[in-house]
C-alpha cells in the first residue's frame, strides 16, 4: 500500500483534509493485476491489492481526492484493459471519511528497514540518529516508490547485494519517487540519472533528492524510456527498471544496447508468473540471469551483460 497525496501523508495531515473517495476493482486475474494497479496509481495517493483465495482473483483499491483526475483515470483504465486483453471491469467508487483515513495513513506508513543497509523514514517520523543503516527520507505520493511495495523492496535488496562492484554510471529508468536512484547515490556517492515519463514523477523525484541532500548527485529527467536523445550513445554499469513486465520485454533490446560490458540491470514490477517471459526477452539479447528475488507474488530479476 502507498499512502497519500502528491505532498505526502504528513503534509496532507497538516492541512485541511479534502473529501476523499475509495476506488476499487474486483475479480482481476493475476496477469491483469499490475496493469490496473498502475492505472489507479495515476490518480490515487494510496493503492493496495488483495487476493480472494476462493475465487483465485485479485481486488485492487485506492484512495484519491474526490473526483481528482477522472479523465486521466478513465484513459488509464481503458489502456489497462486493452493491454491486459480483457473487457474493462467495473470501477466502484465510495466516499471515505477524510480525517480518519489520513490518521490511518500516517500509522500505516512507519519506518521500514529493507535488507541490511536501508531505512526508509517518512517525513512524519522524527529524525533520530541511525548508525547501522542509510536513511532515505520521503513520503509516498503520486509517484511510485515508498519502499512498501514488494517490487521496490526487491530492487533495494538486489542492489545492496551487488553494490560492492561500485558501479559508476547509474540509470534509474522509470524512477517514480526516485527511491532507487537515491539509494544508489547515497550508498556509492556517485552521480545518478533518474528518468520518468510523467512530469509529476520527475518533480517529486527532484524534491526527494533535495530533501535527502542529493540534488548535486541526482539528475531527474523527463524522458520516454531510452528514446530521449540525451541518453543516446550512453552505456551504464547499473540500470534500475522497476516498471511492468510487458514494457520491460519491449525495451529489452534497448536495455542491452545501453548496458556496459559486465553491467548489471535490476528489473522489477513483474509478477512471478511473468518472470520467465521477461527473462526470455533479455536472454535473446545476450544478457544472463544472475539472481532472482521473490517477495510475495512479485519478482525482481538481476541480469548481467557478460560481454
Amino acid at each position: 500500500m502507498r499512502p497519500a497525496g502528491p505532498d505526502g501523508a504528513g503534509a496532507l495531515s497538516r492541512r485541511r483534509a479534502e473529501p476523499l473517495e475509495a476506488l476499487s476493482i474486483d475479480g482481476l486475474s493475476e496477469e491483469a493485476l499490475p496493469f490496473f494497479e498502475a492505472a489507479l496509481q495515476q490518480v490515487c495517493g494510496t493503492v493496495a491489492y488483495f487476493r480472494d483465495e476462493p475465487s483465485d482473483t485479485w481486488r485492487v483499491e485506492g484512495v484519491r481526492e474526490a473526483g481528482a483526475g477522472q479523465e486521466e483515470l478513465e484513459s488509464a483504465l481503458a489502456l489497462a484493459a486493452l493491454v491486459a486483453g480483457i473487457a474493462q471491469p467495473e470501477l466502484q467508487i465510495a466516499p471515505v471519511e477524510a480525517d480518519g483515513w489520513l490518521a490511518r495513513t500516517v500509522q500505516a506508513f512507519p519506518e521500514q528497514r529493507i535488507g541490511k543497509r536501508f531505512l526508509i523514514r517518512p517525513t512524519h517520523v522524527a529524525d533520530r540518529p541511525c548508525f547501522d543503516r542509510l536513511v532515505l527520507k520521503l513520503d509516498a505520493g503520486l509517484a511510485f516508490g515508498s519502499g512498501e511495495h514488494a517490487s521496490t523492496q526487491g530492487c533495494l535488496m538486489a542492489f545492496e547485494a551487488m553494490a560492492h562492484r561500485c558501479p559508476r554510471r547509474i540509470m534509474d529508468l522509470g524512477s517514480g519517487s526516485g527511491i532507487l536512484a537515491m539509494a544508489a547515490a547515497k550508498l556509492l556517492h556517485v552521480p545518478v540519472t533518474a528518468t520518468d515519463i510523467e512530469p509529476w514523477s520527475v518533480r517529486i523525484c527532484a524534491e526527494n533528492a533535495r530533501l535527502n541532500g542529493l540534488s548535486a548527485q541526482m539528475r531527474a529527467l523527463l524522458a520516454d524510456g531510452w528514446r530521449d536523445r540525451r541518453l543516446q550513445g550512453k552505456r551504464y554499469d547499473l540500470v534500475f527498471a522497476n516498471i511492468l513486465a510487458r514494457p520491460l520485454c519491449a525495451m529489452a533490446r534497448e536495455l542491452a544496447a545501453h548496458l556496459a560490458p559486465q553491467g548489471t540491470a535490476i528489473l522489477a514490477g513483474l509478477l512471478s508468473t511473468q518472470a520467465r517471459m521477461v527473462l526470455a526477452a533479455h536472454r535473446r539479447q545476450g544478457l544472463v540471469l544472475e539472481r532472482r528475488i521473490d517477495v510475495g507474488p512479485w519478482t525482481t530479476l538481476v541480469i548481467r551483460n557478460r560481454g
